[in-house]
């Protein structure tokens, strides 16, 4: 059983400042000494790490598209291991899951997995009385615990008092309020946030101050009570270890820095559980692969972001063309993809991939239901998976030959076109996968890479 205190953070829709709260929230309880574990709902990249600045520890995804809603109880045990407080923000609206899925991958849905009160983050700027008919209509819709709102971009004394007159109206009590002219802004682009990883010493100054304003603006024990009222949770901790894991630790380059921080933690973890040795190479900065390494794990970020650095560190991307050339396992998503094509924008980058990547004004968004249609360090044909798909970016051709090897397609999903590509010693597609739903794929590769 698991009984260690948490709270979701939520919000009626995108934009009302759950990051904002949540960050506050871990960063301020962390200033008073409380290990906090912090988690998100949903697919995103981002926020953990805004999330793992503020904890001190690795920024979690809780996703049951991605892993199916059976792990959400052991990915949230084993993530709040030795922590003594969960803060979990949410995802979109609190009833916004998958398109066409219901409350399928929603924060009501993880609320309600993990036995967790909901905490309602409300942009009051616009509205005065009106807000108890909002919170009253987010009580009333669902079964999830409304335990509390914290009021968010509030303009007077006068408009908190309105505020929380109507929420005492039905029932609902206030938690916090916070001033419009004290918003902690982060840097946004193309894709949302600019990455903690891109920024860090800003990154940990914006922290520091969300944690003064959630300590001056939030009753943070009021905050610990709602959080130490969840019941006990039935769940055993997620475990990455392998049941045989492979001999001979063989070693794994995982890409990293402020180009590729797209990560979920348990990617690592699931590498070093079937027997590898996990080290990080950061693109921007290492011109070689670490010594004997024998396969490369490269992710997601923002490549063409740093376009001009990665094509200016030949050494390494001659490196990663030896590594491919040899024989040994490459697996790599999105931005991994771009890296490994011939040219991004114009810029040559590895020239694994028979392929030109490129900048779009069109942003391609949403889960997949894919079949893996070739053979792959990663899996086998026939493979099922669910991923998710979120750039601005396009490859030409969408799937096609290495330059090498015989390869083909990697992906095929339902309204689209075949996508990526694989051999038997390389994969690259623009899907993102969470490993912990599919832990065979760590196992395979560790095991291509010990031969």
């Amino acid at each position: 059983m698991v009984t260690i205190p948490r709270v979701v953070i939520a919000a009626p829709a995108s934009g009302h400042g759950k990051t904002t709260v949540a960050t506050g929230l871990l960063a301020a309880f962390a200033r008073r000494g409380v290990p906090v574990a912090p988690f998100k709902v949903g697919p995103d990249y981002i926020d953990p790490g805004y999330h793992a600045l503020a904890a001190g520890r690795p920024g979690r995804n809780l996703d049951p598209v991605l892993v199916g809603e059976e792990l959400i109880g052991p990915l949230f045990a084993h993530g709040s291991q030795g922590a003594e407080l969960a803060v979990v923000e949410g995802v979109m609206g609190l009833y916004d899951g998958r398109t066409g899925a219901g409350e399928t991958g929603s924060t009501a849905q993880v609320a309600e997995l993990l036995r967790a009160p909901v905490i309602l983050v409300v942009d009051a700027a616009a509205q005065g009385r009106s807000v108890a008919a909002l919170v009253h209509g987010f009580r009333s819709f669902g079964t999830v615990r409304l335990a509390g709102v914290i009021l968010n971009r509030v303009g007077s004394d006068r408009h908190e008092q309105i505020l929380r007159d109507a929420c005492e109206e039905v029932g609902t009590p206030v938690l916090g309020a916070l001033r419009r002219a004290d918003a902690v802004a982060a840097p946004s682009r193309h894709l949302g946030l600019v990455p903690a990883a891109e920024r860090r010493a800003e990154a940990l100054a914006s922290v520091d101050a969300l944690a003064t304003l959630i300590a001056a603006s939030v009753d943070l024990d009021a905050v610990a009570a709602v959080a130490r009222s969840a019941p006990a949770l039935p769940a055993t901790p997620w475990s990455p270890e392998a049941e045989a894991p492979v001999p001979g630790r063989p070693r794994v380059a995982l890409a990293g820095g402020p180009a590729f921080s797209f990560a979920y933690a348990e990617t690592a973890e699931l590498l070093a559980g079937a027997g590898a040795e996990v080290v990080t190479v950061d693109p921007l900065r290492d011109e070689s692969l670490p010594a004997g390494t024998r396969a490369l794990v490269v992710g997601g970020g923002f490549p063409e972001v740093y376009a001009a650095e990665l094509s200016a560190n030949e050494p390494l991307r001659k490196s990663v063309r030896e590594l491919a050339a040899a024989g040994f396992p490459i697996a790599a998503e999105c931005a991994g993809l771009l890296w490994l094509s011939r040219s991004l924008d114009g810029a040559p980058m590895c020239g694994v991939l028979d392929a030109e990547a490129a900048m779009t004004p069109t942003l391609t968004l949403g889960y997949r239901d894919a079949v893996a249609l070739s053979d792959s360090p990663l899996a086998p044909a026939g493979t099922r998976v669910t991923g998710h798909e979120f750039h601005r970016t396009t490859v030409h051709p969408r799937s096609g030959v290495l330059l090498s090897p015989a390869s083909g397609a990697a992906w095929a999903w339902r309204g689209g076109d075949p996508e990526g590509f694989a051999s038997a010693t390389v994969h690259a597609s623009y899907l993102h996968l969470h490993w912990a739903g599919h832990r065979g794929l760590a196992a395979r590769l560790v095991g291509t890479a010990a031969g």
